[in-house]
């Protein structure tokens, strides 16, 4: 429920923060350059959001503010820009194509064609994130590196 909350928020400061920004000029545009207007800001909030905040503080504003953190897995480390960046174009990529897997899925009929996504793999197996990342509660996240300190001490 976190995560939901969290790229809610991150969809809400998005949203506000480019109506802030486009509401003076958008009054005097058509609709091709309100759009764009609109999209611009919205993609570079969201990049500087998932990619730049992410490699700096360890999560976006919607996680942070929802105590959680993007880890890189197995070291539960943090991630790279460039994975971050590779996330964040799979999500725009990702995202707007599951009404279609789920409408083909639904109008082809049960088992004849499998719900197959970038993110389940066709096998049932749900990946956690296709580039080895993981969100998780930053209360988790130190009771992690408190275990591993631990375990380290002992051998």
């Amino acid at each position: 429920m976190r995560r939901y909350l969290a790229v809610g928020l991150d969809c809400y400061l998005c949203l506000v923060t480019v109506g802030i920004l486009a509401r003076p000029y958008v009054h005097r545009a058509d609709s091709a350059e309100a759009a764009g207007l609109l999209l611009g800001p919205a993609l570079v909030f969201s990049f500087l959001n998932h990619v730049v905040l992410t490699a700096i503080a360890g999560a976006g504003a919607g996680k942070l503010i929802m105590g959680m953190r993007v880890v890189k897995l197995p070291d539960a480390g943090r991630p790279g820009p460039w994975p971050l960046l590779l996330r964040w174009l799979y999500g725009l990529c990702w995202l707007p194509l599951q009404p279609w897997y789920g409408l083909r899925s639904l109008l082809s009929g049960p088992g004849v064609l499998p719900r197959a996504t970038l993110w389940n793999g066709g096998n049932g197996e749900l990946r956690t994130d296709p580039l080895g990342l993981r969100q998780v509660r930053r209360s988790d996240l130190a009771a992690h590196r408190n275990a591993t300190v631990a375990a380290r001490a002992h051998r």
